[in-house]
């Protein structure tokens, strides 16, 4: 259950709940910032340059989700949504804005270290065994796995842990179609049945960042799954 020690930004604007937390993760030998407030998250973010956020949602000033989406615009570490609110839409939202994983409160001790452990695997940069961590082509854009990183001719693509296995799959796939399960399965790792509706908002993300690197294209095949593009498709007439 154990992952190497972490420097964990904990925003919360519930002291209780941030001493709660504190209190959990360091017993594995977590390091952690805290904020109370949206403002002094995104402060405590570009400033500290945490390994991990846990972000709670409702919160003075800016909500979490405003904090979520201004984070993920100046940074790539992996967000944690801890949250009391358990409605798929603010699920979608969150995902949707950049979060790589949401947990919904009250939780265990148990499940809060699975989960940090699970998402600091996803971003260690060591590869799967069993998994080639050589480069990976398709057309201008190349994948090195063993070293988490994408470029598209000489310009590194800036993308999340989420964003990256996402691509990896289709690239993976050379051209052929990933079924949405078998996509949101590789996204979401850890999830053992993943909404499918989480697809629709990181793909388009990934496919904004891709494509004006001046990447392949990330096709939508309608009610099948996704496919990597590496030829221009035209328009029809």
């Amino acid at each position: 259950m154990s992952t190497r020690p972490l420097r964990i930004l904990v925003v919360d604007d519930d002291p209780a709940m941030v001493g709660a937390i504190t209190a959990l993760v360091s017993t594995e030998g977590h390091q952690v910032i805290t904020a109370y407030d949206g403002l002094t998250a995104v402060k405590r973010f570009r400033e500290e340059h945490p390994d991990l956020v846990l972000l709670d949602l409702a919160m003075p000033g800016p909500d979490g989700f405003s904090v979520a989406g201004q984070m993920r615009a100046v940074g790539q570490a992996p967000i944690l949504v801890v949250s009391g609110e358990s409605g798929e839409a603010a699920k979608v939202r969150a995902l949707g804005l950049g979060a790589d994983d949401y947990l919904t409160k009250p939780f265990g001790k148990a499940e809060l270290l699975a989960r940090i452990a699970a998402i600091m695997r996803r971003v260690d940069r060591s590869a799967p065994v069993g998994v080639t961590s050589g480069p990976l082509e398709a057309g201008r854009l190349v994948m090195e796995p063993g070293r988490h990183e994408a470029r598209v001719g000489d310009l590194p693509l800036s993308l999340t842990p989420t964003e990256y296995r996402l691509l990896e799959a289709l690239v993976r796939a050379g051209g052929d179609i990933v079924p949405h399960l078998q996509l949101a399965r590789a996204g979401w790792p850890a999830e053992p049945d993943p909404d499918l509706l989480w697809l629709k908002p990181h793909l388009a993300r990934l496919r904004g960042k891709v494509e004006s690197a001046g990447g392949p294209q990330v096709v939508a095949v309608r009610g099948v799954g996704y496919r990597i593009v590496a030829e221009k498709i035209e328009d029809a007439p």
